[in-house]
């Protein structure tokens, strides 16, 4: 049962940040989608994924 709240916690973390992060990025038009995908990676992988997807993002754009 711990593991059940410990992921729902993740989740709710994860979506969260990257919440935060597209409200802080809003004027510069890179946002990130919040969708299951994305959600679910950074829930797994942690910050550093989030940071990966960034870099990606200004590589791409």
């Amino acid at each position: 049962m711990k593991k059940i709240w410990k992921g729902i916690r993740r989740i709710i973390i994860s979506s969260f940040l990257l919440y935060g992060y597209n409200l802080l990025v809003q004027p510069l038009n890179l946002m990130i989608p919040i969708n299951l995908i994305t959600v679910s990676v950074v829930s797994l992988l942690g910050v550093p994924s989030l940071i990966a997807m960034i870099l990606i993002l200004i590589y791409i754009y």
